[in-house]
């Protein structure tokens, strides 16, 4: 899921392949649809389906986005999908990802994606513990082994930096999906996002949780992303993108069971008595304090420019080193501030 290196060679090649199929169909990313007033959205996921659009769903059933004049296509990913690169090649005009250093990195290869909303007002990404050997802090992983994806091993590695613990001081591993290393004392640690209950379920009240955020570094997550060229002519769309997207997270928030009823009905792949578990977790970390102050899907400055400092400093960029003002566009928020509120 932490899909963070990205191959700009792959991406150029998928480029000229969208091209060519966007010259034989016409395609657009943003287009008039049948009614006047419509624009078509394609939305492409950096994954599978997941709770991570209870809010989009319900957009749909209740009709917000036809309020709003947008017919929203959702666009699922997985493992052989480079959703960043459909993006930034046009095949569709916004995608949402997992985490918010796909979106830089991707733009320090020389993508033209910025990220214009965070779903996620916290990453839901943690280390967890057991209750007989606990990591609380950042200081207790000194002399422990840590299972984390491969992926992710970036995450610890800036987590170490962040809190002033060198590298050598923990020993770190692979892992995969599951628990297991955990439960059998291969690790002191394992990692997943908090939102995962059938992959907590097995840790049962013996588990101990320590949040990446909570522990200094604070990543975005479910960013929304588009390009350059989307920003510039078709901002209004985006903006009635994110007034729809807004008002579905306040139903979301407000009729919990009915929105897992919309999400399995969508995708009937999932299970329901697990959403359920999972959705509270889910509004939690898409309100808080911040939607309070401004709306749902905010983000500050501020917190881009510590996420791109970290990794630069642990020379992650394989090119220039981005600006914020090349990451993330802050005009979509703005120009949406009213309707966000009203569900923050």
């Amino acid at each position: 899921m932490f899909n963070f290196m990205l191959n700009r060679r792959r991406f150029m090649s998928q480029t000229a392949a969208i091209g060519g199929l966007a010259a034989a169909s016409s395609f657009i990313g943003i287009k008039a649809g049948l009614a006047k007033d419509t624009a078509k959205v394609r939305m492409q996921l950096g994954w599978l389906a997941s709770n991570g659009l209870l809010g989009e769903v319900a957009a749909i059933k209740k009709g917000f986005f036809e309020e709003e004049g947008v017919e929203l296509e959702i666009v699922p990913g997985g493992p052989s999908v480079d959703g960043v690169a459909g993006v930034a090649s046009g095949q569709s005009a916004i995608g949402q990802i997992s985490s918010s250093p796909s979106v830089m990195l991707a733009r320090s290869a020389g993508m033209p994606v910025k990220a214009f909303l965070s779903g996620y007002q916290k990453h839901p990404f943690t280390y967890f513990s057991l209750k007989t050997k606990p990591i609380r802090e950042p200081k207790d992983m000194i002399g422990k082994t840590i299972a984390t994806q491969p992926t992710a091993f970036i995450l610890l590695r800036a987590l170490l930096a962040k809190n002033g613990i060198a590298e050598d001081q923990v020993k770190m591993v692979n892992m995969g999906s599951d628990m297991n290393q955990l439960l059998t004392g291969q690790a002191d640690a394992v990692t997943g996002w908090l939102t995962n209950v059938n992959a907590l379920d097995v840790l049962g009240d013996n588990r101990v949780d320590m949040m990446l955020w909570d522990s200094g570094l604070q990543l975005y997550a479910n960013v929304y992303y588009t390009t350059d060229d989307q920003i510039d002519k078709h901002s209004d769309v985006l903006e009635r993108f994110t007034r729809a997207a807004a008002k579905g997270w306040g139903f979301v928030r407000e009729n919990q069971e009915e929105a897992v009823e919309y999400l399995c009905e969508a995708y009937p792949i999932l299970d329901k008595p697990s959403e359920l578990r999972a959705v509270g977790p889910c509004v939690d970390f898409s309100f808080g304090d911040t939607t309070k102050a401004a709306g749902w899907g905010t983000m500050t400055r501020e917190n881009w420019a510590a996420q791109i400092k970290a990794y630069a400093d642990l020379k992650q960029f394989k090119g220039t080193v981005p600006a914020v003002d090349d990451v993330v566009n802050f005009s979509i928020l703005e120009a949406t501030i009213d309707a966000r509120k009203q569900v923050g």
